[in-house]
């Protein structure tokens, strides 16, 4: 009896939740933008896309192709999508295969980022690559063959992301001097990384192992990363490095969630946000908050699916993006959701750890929506947000945007520099801008196109926020712009 008493309310908070979603629903606009034909497009997007400079959306592709080794592809917000590369171009594909991490744009306008096999050795590279597809490997992972262990590291699965100092940074899954994965830097011309941590070093992998995750450099200049499992307890750690010393942040012990595969983001208030892919109360992951000091609160804990359901999904495998509202938002790409047929939702999250739910995929069959969005969101400078899918009705993905109602704003390129630097600015309808400040001061500026302003950091400017005075609004940026002494 008190089981179907607890099934019943269950029920009962499971309706008012659908109730309250039906209510919201409005607030919000789902749009699918284009369907990847795997043969030519590419297939199966594993990551995040990115604002270039031209306007268009770029993102990689793990599968598929002309060459069957994955590409890189751009994609306009009509949907028209365009692929630019196509690995496995070369024999034995020595360009690379499987490219699974995002790709980060340099102030030079070329796409660095990496790709899990292919190569020189079949252990994975370093790439860089213009906008008109010309592709140069930076480097070529285990020259010496896996047989020798790879010390300098086997199987970048992450993306690369570009530090203050130029040089990129970036982690490797496995390989590294003890076999439990890497953090290695490398310069924007290639060469041999060098290699800043590999994991296990200490016995029984307690420092961590698996960095699958991207690196984040917050505001203070450190970086920070998870490792998807190892620690002391075994279920992954969250690291910084500052100086080039390791340091484990937090153990997760399962209960508070468990094997992190994404990138951190820093809120507005200097915490960490970011998820788990498991753990948690029913072990579908969680959604957590952690301080520079390293206090973990868990903010939100996948039902997934139980004996009525669970209407907000379950596994999130993707990373958080903050939002110019302040709310994180994201993806769960597992089967929970409001039907039995749901294959992935898109939920907002606020700091305080309140989630509403957005979109469901594939509640009808034959899921031409998509299914399982496991590359995350980004927000475009038109205040729209951005993502992709594994599965679709021929299942190699989709594109798709989410509007939230949220207005334009404008995002460097780069969020510090020092007086004299010269900094990308991206917006939209920017040819008729009369201004740009940095947080207050006055900068000389270029109008580059429509997408594009050039500004220089003014002479005595303070760390804050970049505004732009067009003809017809004034847009601010989505994080401050952080002036180096």
């Amino acid at each position: 009896m008190e089981r179907i008493v607890n099934f019943a309310k269950r029920a009962t908070a499971i309706a008012a939740l659908c109730a309250t979603i039906a209510l919201t629903s409005a607030a919000q606009t789902f749009t699918l933008l284009s369907t990847f034909e795997e043969s030519t497009d590419g297939g199966h997007p594993l990551a995040a896309l990115i604002q270039a400079t031209d306007g268009h959306f770029y993102g990689t592709a793990s599968a598929g192709g002309t060459q069957g080794g994955g590409t890189v592809f751009k994609v306009n917000t009509s949907g028209k999508l365009t692929p630019i590369y196509n690995f496995c171009t070369l024999a034995s594909c020595a360009d690379g295969k499987s490219p699974e991490g995002a790709l980060v744009q340099a102030p030079n306008g070329d796409f660095y980022g990496t790709t899990t096999a292919g190569g020189a050795n079949n252990a994975g590279t370093v790439f860089r690559l213009t906008s008109t597809g010309v592709l140069k490997t930076l480097y070529s992972f285990c020259p010496g063959g896996t047989s020798l262990g790879c010390p300098d590291g086997l199987k970048p699965e992450a993306g690369l992301v570009r530090a203050t100092s130029g040089d990129f940074y970036g982690t490797t899954a496995e390989g590294g001097a003890h076999g439990g994965g890497e953090v290695f830097e490398i310069s924007p011309t290639g060469g041999t990384p060098t290699v800043i941590y590999s994991f296990c070093t200490v016995s029984g992998c307690t420092d961590g192992q698996k960095p699958v995750a991207p690196l984040i450099q917050a505001a203070n200049g450190d970086l920070y990363g998870t490792t998807e499992s190892g620690g002391s307890k075994g279920y992954g750690t969250i690291f910084s490095i500052h100086a080039g010393t390791l340091t484990t942040m937090h153990n997760f012990n399962k209960s508070q969630g468990s094997h992190p595969e994404a990138a951190l983001v820093e809120g507005g208030n200097g915490d960490l946000y970011g998820t788990t892919l498991g753990g948690g109360s029913l072990n579908d992951g969680t959604i957590f908050q952690i301080t520079s000091g390293g206090t973990l609160t868990m903010l939100y804990s996948f039902c997934g699916t139980i004996p009525i359901g669970c209407p907000n999904g379950e596994f999130p495998q993707s990373a958080l993006v903050l939002g110019t509202d302040g709310n994180l938002y994201g993806t769960a790409n597992g089967e929970g959701g409001p039907t039995s047929s749901a294959s992935g939702t898109l939920f907002q999250i606020t700091t305080g750890g309140a989630l509403t739910l957005l979109y469901v995929f594939c509640e009808t069959s034959p899921c031409t929506d998509g299914s399982v969005p496991q590359g995350g969101l980004m927000q475009a400078t038109n205040g729209t947000f951005y993502g992709t899918t594994l599965g679709a009705i021929d299942n190699a993905g989709t594109v798709f945007s989410l509007s939230m109602g949220l207005g334009p704003f404008v995002e460097p390129q780069t969020t510090t520099g020092k007086a004299g630097a010269s900094v990308n600015i991206l917006g939209n309808d920017l040819k008729g801008a009369t201004s740009v400040t940095f947080n207050g001061t006055p900068a000389e500026f270029s109008v580059a196109s429509e997408s594009l302003i050039t500004a220089t950091v003014p002479a005595g400017a303070t760390t804050g926020t970049i505004e732009v005075v067009t003809s017809s609004s004034t847009l601010s940026s989505n994080v401050p712009f952080r002036v180096l002494q």
